[in-house]
Parts: structure tokens; C-alpha cells; sequence
């Protein structure tokens, strides 16, 4: 969605239509699905609740509406139909936040909440509750006596995890705070009961995210125990390349069964990359580089690489391609490394500054060949082209040194991380351990 979009407060959300792209009527807004934060950190706004015609209530991913205007929900048109089911760390908006009794911080006078406004953070994707409008005095929300004001959400309190004496939830809250991999350090070392509880409070993208920094046992654990149409969510929200790899060590009949409920193109650019080898550069490779076509400027480069959800080794370089835009692209042109956008003005085409000389990689290289690229090249990710010419995808650095370090490596990094003066804070280990 455009940056600038207005804040909106949620009275105005319930009950209104959505759409698909095409304008044909999906359902109406029910309530909103929000996740509950540390301290006074503004809530994430995770999605909404959507009922179909049918009655049926589903959740709609704050990352699948496109547009929220003329009192109308507008979606990409990809929905999951699943049933929605709240999560121990989610709050329904309607349902469990407005006529709710809190303090203002500043004079500890009890107020209650009329509405609660919601906006879209600059330049990402992420939506946050931001103000609380509230009536001062006693009783409900029916009350029309008391002065009404508009307070940032920091301004009051009543809402957090720890006031609601939510003693997991708080333990969940705390682990928000960690880095991917250092979250995995900690579900490592739960046992295997915690780990399904943590696991299935996490949010599909932070547990996407999660799944790729754990060791193949753990991960093959916690699959096993979502809702299988709970995995697939998952599975799409992980880089194509490590989807590929967890389902290649799932019973066959359980890699179809999740590739069925996966999105048709999502699952089509996994089943692409389980045709290869594992110790290939097909095998390795990610099918989401950044493509653009020739006639793009450095301007609408710089915008793709600023995606917060790309690793810097996917954002150091855009790959130039005659479209389609998407891998398996038309002919591959060449690449522009991210320090040359920096040097050339932003309306220079993207066609006219190629590195043409950099040497692609074909999908049967193998990884001994690709351990001397990275080293000779001084590159951190590489393009993957075919015999027809065709982007396939890229190798990045790490994908390489995941698959030369030892089988045990991620065990040593986290007893590593544990001990050492920069690890994860003791907090939350020690916290996982004393339930």
C-alpha cells in the first residue's frame, strides 16, 4: 500500500465489505486481529477477521489488503478459507479492546476506551494500533457524560501482557524482542511441549523465519505438529529454498499433501527447486531475487533493494532481465551491483549499467565449484541462468556456508551464543527453563 495512508480509527472498519481485485464481493469486516507488545510498544495490527457469506469466519493478513478506502476492504485475491482460530498472544480489537476500563499515565485517572486507531507504518508493510480515543469519568462506552480525548497508546495503561498477569504470554512477549536465530537458540532448548506452545503462538512470518535458523530435527518437529493447513501458511511465508529443504526430508505423501494446500505459485517455484540436487547451485538457489527489466532507473531499484524483508545478500545486487519480471525470467541481461545505484542518479536506466563480465552460475554447479566463485569473486550472491539464457534465481553466501559447515554447526552456535558475552540474554532462557 502508498506510503501517506491516514490513520483510521476501527469503529469505522466493522462491519464494511471486501473485495477482490476484481471487485467481486468476498465478505465484511468482523473484528481486527492485533498482537500485544512489551511495555507500552504500539500493538501490531496482524490482520483482519473476515466473514464470508457463507458465516464462515477466516483471517485476512493485514499483508493481503491493498487498499482500506470508501468504506471498503480491497485484497490481492488470494485467500485461505481455513476457519479463523485465535492465538494465545492475539487480541480481537472490537471484541476484547474497546469499552475496556485504563489509566492515562500521566494523572492514573481511569478512562474507558470509545475507539482505537489504527496506521500503517512508512515504507513497510507492518500496521500498528497507534491512538486510543477514551472518555473520562465512570461507566461503559454507552456513557454520554465525561470529557472524550485522543491519546497516543503509550499514554495509557491497562492493555500489556505483564498488567493481564498473561504469565506465558509475557514469555512470548519477551521473546519478540529476539533476533530469529536467537529465538531458535531458545526453542532449541525447550522441551518439546514448550517449543509446540511457543511455536503455534508465533505469528506465520516470525515463525517462517524461526523454522530457517533451527536445525533440521527441530524443524520436522514443529511442522508435525501444526494444522496442516497452518504448515503450508508457513511453509509460503519461508524462502523458497528452505521450504524446499524441510519438505525433501518430509514422507513423500506429506511433502503432496502440503504443496497441495500451499498457493499454486508458491508451491510451483518450491517443486522447481526440489528437481535439483541438494549440493547444486539449483539446489541452493532462491527463486526471489530482485528482476527488473532494462528500461527500470535506479530510482525503482534503490525502492526494491530498501524492502526490509530482503537479506542483505539478496539486496546487495538487482539482476536485469527482458521480462517477465519473475524467475524463470526471459533472457538475462546482467547484474548492477548495490554500490553502483548509489553512484549514478536516480532517473539513470538500470540497461545501461550491467556488469556483463560477472560469470553466472548454471543449476548443476556443484558446491565445491560454487565454494571458489564466492571466494574468487568476492561476491555474496550469485545469478543462477540456464542453458536458454533464463534467471533461474541466485546462490547467496549463506546458503553456501550453510551447506559446507559441519551437520552439528547450528548445535555449537548455540551453545556458543548461550555462554558468550554477546548471546541472547540469559533472560528468557533461564525463563523457558523455570516453567
Amino acid at each position: 500500500m502508498a506510503g501517506g495512508v491516514p490513520r483510521i480509527f476501527v469503529s469505522h472498519l466493522a462491519g464494511i465489505a471486501v473485495f477482490d481485485p476484481g471487485g467481486d464481493y468476498v465478505g465484511r469486516v468482523r473484528d481486527l486481529v492485533a498482537m500485544l507488545r512489551v511495555g507500552q510498544r504500539p500493538p501490531r495490527l496482524l490482520g483482519l477477521v473476515v466473514e464470508l457469506s457463507t458465516r464462515r469466519r477466516i483471517f485476512l493478513p493485514m499483508t493481503r489488503v491493498t487498499g482500506i478506502q470508501s468504506g471498503q476492504v480491497i485484497t490481492t485475491g488470494v485467500l485461505n478459507v481455513r476457519r479463523f482460530e485465535q492465538r494465545p498472544t492475539e487480541r480481537l480489537v472490537l471484541g476484547e479492546l474497546l469499552d475496556r476500563r485504563v489509566r492515562l499515565l500521566e494523572s492514573g485517572e481511569e478512562v474507558t476506551v470509545l475507539d482505537i486507531s489504527v496506521q500503517q507504518l512508512p515504507a513497510r508493510r507492518d500496521w500498528e494500533i497507534d491512538r486510543v480515543f477514551v472518555r473520562k469519568g465512570k461507566g461503559g462506552a454507552l456513557r454520554r457524560k465525561g470529557e472524550t480525548l485522543t491519546v497516543e497508546w503509550s499514554a495509557v495503561t491497562g492493555f500489556s501482557l505483564e498488567e493481564q498477569g498473561q504469565g506465558a504470554e509475557s514469555l512470548l512477549a519477551t521473546f519478540e524482542q529476539l533476533r530469529p536465530a536467537d529465538l531458535a537458540n531458545v526453542l532449541h532448548h525447550l522441551s518439546p511441549k514448550r517449543r509446540a506452545e511457543v511455536a503455534a503462538a508465533l505469528d506465520d512470518d516470525r515463525l517462517a523465519d524461526v523454522l530457517e535458523e533451527l536445525p533440521e530435527d527441530d524443524q520436522i518437529e514443529i511442522l508435525g505438529k501444526l494444522q496442516e493447513e497452518r504448515a503450508a501458511d508457513v511453509l509460503e511465508a519461508m524462502d523458497p529454498d528452505d521450504a524446499a529443504d524441510l519438505l525433501s526430508e518430509l514422507p513423500e505423501e506429506d511433502t503432496e499433501r502440503l504443496l497441495t494446500l500451499m498457493r499454486p505459485e508458491e508451491a510451483a517455484d518450491v517443486r522447481r527447486l526440489m528437481a535439483y540436487e541438494e549440493r547444486t547451485a539449483g539446489g541452493l538457489m532462491t527463486t526471489e531475487p530482485i528482476v527488473l527489466s532494462p528500461d527500470a532507473t535506479v530510482a525503482d531499484a534503490l525502492a526494491r533493494v530498501r524492502n526490509p524483508d530482503l537479506s542483505p545478500a539478496l539486496a546487495a545486487q538487482v539482476y536485469v532481465c527482458r521480462p517477465p519480471d519473475q524467475t524463470p525470467t526471459g533472457k538475462y541481461l546482467g547484474t548492477v551491483h548495490f554500490q553502483r545505484l548509489l553512484r549514478d542518479p536516480p532517473f539513470t536506466l538500470v540497461g545501461s549499467m550491467l556488469d556483463k563480465d560477472l560469470q553466472t552460475l548454471t543449476p548443476e554447479t556443484s558446491l565445491p565449484s560454487l565454494t571458489s566463485f564466492f571466494a574468487t569473486y568476492d561476491m555474496v550472491a550469485a545469478p543462477v541462468v540456464d542453458e536458454s539464457g533464463s534467471l533461474l534465481g541466485a546462490v547467496t553466501v549463506d546458503d553456501v556456508l550453510d551447506h559446507l559447515l559441519p551437520d552439528d554447526w547450528r548445535e555449537t552456535e548455540f551453545e556458543e551464543s548461550a555462554h558468550g558475552p554477546h548471546g541472547p540474554a540469559h533472560g528468557p532462557q533461564e525463563s523457558a527453563h523455570g516453567r
